[in-house]
């Protein structure tokens, strides 16, 4: 895939979380995805991570301000806010 199209797909995932239709994900995310930061890893965590989110803040929302490509990477960085509405995030 080019570079431009590897952003797409990140644009794409964006605005599939914003929309809560993790479905789209399936065709948009890797199944060996990782993430880095949060240390999630596999498109199925991924999925549970995001619904656990959007259990937790009302209004979540993912703004990309950032996106910077190069070769076969795409790098984000990226606003988010919702509202805090359930106690106990994580176990």
């Amino acid at each position: 895939m080019s570079l431009e199209e590897n952003k797409a797909i990140v644009r794409r995932t964006i605005e599939a979380i914003n929309k809560q239709n993790l479905s789209l994900c399936d065709d948009l995310v890797a199944p060996d995805f990782v993430d880095h930061t949060r240390q999630v890893r596999g498109l199925e965590v991924l999925k549970q991570f995001v619904t656990m989110i959007y259990k937790s803040f009302s209004n979540f929302h993912v703004t990309i301000e950032d996106r910077i490509g190069e070769e076969d990477k795409v790098w984000i960085r990226v606003k988010i806010t919702g509202t805090h509405t359930q106690a106990d995030i994580v176990d």
